[in-house]
């Protein structure tokens, strides 16, 4: 629901407006220019009526203080004075449109829905050149020391020609690390191309990858052409590395040694120039270890390595996580979503995410589908998010108890490091032990905190 500002210095016009147009908007009104400024500036206003003519302020000189204060809000003037000129002022100072009193509720309407769609065109617009904002550097979401450390390796890595290893849990942002080292880096210009190791079955994994010659099997109608050709001069993001199939990581170790392919039903070898970007949420160490991987090969794509950190690792980038979110999907979703509570933010500050920006992304998605309000609350949130086995354990949080410690010693411990925790606040203590200020009062001299 926007928020909508009637300004008019008649409290009977404000009154009756407001009773017409509550079932549709959140309605403020103000009386002069002085309160108008106030909840303009207190209130996220979308949009206003404002009277021409309003006491001993001029209605044109109020548009302009507003459009200072908040250059995006629809303004639509009411004028008892309809002339040509004072609606061409009006409209050359930001207004709107404007409507002539007495008002036709009708018209009114109609205006304003006119208002909201422009409203939801230019936050498309400013969504649309944001993206390609971020897309002009990384698409990645974060200012934390940890997700700083991963933009200086890509910036030293992008116009190097080495083999890259994207390493960090599943739903971390591996793609977007492989796509910005490429589209920053000097073969931006060339292809970009992705297969899923784990997603294509084996036996037709390395016809994707090398391509393969009419009738070189059942079903070869045509010659066709594997993806490391068509990354020619480019890149090749191989995603999910450690799924493949140890006969064909033979086979790839050649082509990175070679650098040349032969498709299937071939007898000719063709010289590629491919820089392979490789990502995995396994542990190829071990799976070298286990002979799942070949150690050759994990040495040649691990020239370096660019680990993730997962989200609960970073949770201060949860914040503007959330907000970039908001915006994708008030855009994709057609809402008007302001933000989120504090509550619920800190409940997802303390949760685990074990799906990681992936599963952030997901719970932000469906908050913005379920709830009624213009602001995420916690009971928006999944169940889940408040089950305690999937809180995140702050080690600051932690006190030191050891096996056959004495009842009063661990008390003690117990009261003194949670009042060291709210800063000797006695009653915020009281309420998270959840005791009474007097009994707590009683153990403090007990124990001589």
């Amino acid at each position: 629901m926007y928020n909508l500002l009637i300004v008019d210095d008649e409290t009977s016009i404000c009154t009756s407006l407001s009773f017409a147009l509550e079932d549709n908007y959140t309605v403020f009104t103000a009386n002069n220019e002085e309160n108008a400024i106030k909840i303009i500036n207190e209130c996220e206003i979308d949009m206003v009526l404002l009277d021409l003519k309003l006491g001993e302020s001029d209605g044109i000189d109020v548009l302009k203080k507003i459009k200072t204060i908040k250059p995006e809000v629809v303004i639509i003037i009411m004028t008892a004075f309809g002339t040509i000129e004072s609606s061409v002022k009006a409209m050359k100072c930001g207004a709107f449109y404007y409507i002539t009193k007495p008002i036709n509720i009708e018209e009114l309407s109609l205006l304003l829905m006119k208002g909201e769609e422009y409203i939801k065109l230019n936050t498309k617009i400013k969504y649309l050149s944001n993206q390609i904002n971020e897309d002009s550097k990384y698409n990645i979401i974060g200012s934390s020391k940890k997700i700083k450390q991963v933009f200086d390796l890509i910036d030293r890595v992008k116009d190097i020609d080495i083999n890259v290893l994207i390493t960090g849990e599943s739903g971390t942002g591996k793609e977007l690390v492989a796509r910005a080292i490429h589209f920053q880096g000097k073969r931006k210009e060339k292809p970009f191309n992705v297969i899923n190791c784990s997603a294509i079955p084996d036996n037709l994994l390395e016809s994707e990858l090398f391509g393969y010659r009419k009738g070189a099997f059942t079903g070869a109608m045509e010659d066709k052409k594997g993806i490391i050709e068509l990354s020619n001069e480019g890149t090749l993001f191989l995603d999910e590395i450690g799924d493949m199939n140890i006969n064909l990581q033979t086979k790839v170790l050649r082509v990175i040694q070679d650098k040349e392919i032969r498709p299937i039903g071939s007898t000719k070898s063709i010289k590629v120039d491919v820089r392979f970007i490789s990502a995995t949420n396994k542990e190829l160490k071990e799976e070298v270890k286990n002979n799942r991987f070949r150690q050759d090969l994990f040495y040649r794509l691990n020239v370096i390595n660019i680990n993730l950190p997962p989200l609960r690792d970073r949770k201060e980038d949860i914040a503007k996580l959330i907000e970039y979110f908001i915006k994708k999907y008030n855009v994709k979703l057609d809402k008007n979503i302001k933000g989120i509570t504090a509550k619920a933010l800190e409940a997802l500050e303390k949760y685990n995410f074990n799906g990681n920006v992936r599963e952030l992304q997901n719970i932000v998605e469906r908050a913005i589908v379920l709830t009624e309000s213009d602001y995420i609350k916690e009971e928006d949130l999944p169940e889940e998010i408040f089950n305690r086995e999937n809180i995140m354990v702050d080690k600051d949080h932690l006190i030191p108890i050891f096996v056959g410690e004495d009842i009063k010693s661990i008390e003690k411990k117990v009261l003194e490091y949670t009042l060291k925790k709210f800063d000797g606040n006695r009653k915020k203590t009281a309420e998270i032990l959840n005791m009474g200020e007097r009994t707590l009062r009683y153990k403090i001299k007990e124990y001589e905190l």
